[in-house]
């Protein structure tokens, strides 16, 4: 009997994660979801014993804005069988207006979606480095491509994540470790509720999303954009003059 599959995702919870989770489960996998939240995650956990009940699901709930915690949930998780796929997806959408007007809410923002993503993704990358084997994937966004002033806290923090995973592949380039950037654009979850509730048009599902991530981790991919668009929207945006960029309300 082949060996099942053993995918780690830290922020079992994401809409995301949720979405690439259930294509995984398609065969039997074993899941490790890491999550804040235990009751959200046993929600999570229960579609996907549902869909698969071949599959092995287990949550573990930890703190993820303690360094010490994140490396024994990281050595924890490891210590039941080394992961072939982790995904790193966790994150929160914040109000860039209070975190102007508030430092505790900027420091929380660039915590959890800069700093904490990047401490799991350093913890994790040490195991495979020894056994020269895995596939690291860390969710960044397309916010981090280019500052702007509708939401450059949470983009410097996903700017943060994506020059360290840059970084580790470099690093990791000549091993058979395998590091991810993911740069998903506005997409329909729990995270973004808030802005389709106000209206927001063009996000997309995270199923699309999911479909783009998998696919692109299957062929080795190193930088992904979901959905695919976003690579060319990026790079106009990137190659905007500044004063002209200066000029638009973006």
């Amino acid at each position: 009997m082949a060996k099942m599959k053993k995918i780690v995702v830290i922020g079992g919870t994401s809409g995301i994660a949720h979405a690439c989770m259930r294509i995984w489960n398609q065969n039997a996998v074993e899941i490790t979801l890491v999550v804040r939240d235990k009751d959200k995650g046993q929600l999570i956990a229960d579609d996907l014993r549902v869909r698969n009940p071949n599959s092995i699901i287990d949550i573990l709930e930890t703190n993820f804005l303690d360094a010490k915690r994140v490396l024994s949930t990281v050595q924890t998780v490891e210590s039941a069988g080394a992961p072939d796929i982790v995904l790193i997806a966790h994150g929160s959408l914040p109000d860039q207006q209070k975190c102007e007007e508030n430092l505790d809410e900027a420091q929380a923002a660039l915590v959890i979606n800069g700093v904490s993503p990047v401490l799991f993704a350093e913890a994790f990358a040490k195991g495979m480095l020894k056994r020269d084997y895995g596939q690291l994937a860390v969710i960044g966004s397309v916010a981090g491509d280019r500052g702007r002033k509708s939401n450059y806290v949470y983009g410097s923090a996903k700017g943060l994540v994506a020059r360290y995973v840059q970084g580790m592949q470099h690093r990791l380039a000549a091993t058979n470790v395998k590091i991810v950037l993911i740069k998903p654009g506005p997409t329909l979850s729990p995270m973004t509720h808030h802005l389709a509730s106000q209206g927001a048009k063009g996000l997309a599902s995270p199923e699309e999303v999911a479909d783009v991530i998998v696919n692109g981790m299957e062929k080795g991919k190193t930088v992904i954009y979901a959905p695919k668009k976003w690579k060319l929207i990026m790079l106009i945006i990137m190659h905007i003059p500044d004063f002209i960029f200066k000029k638009i309300n973006i």
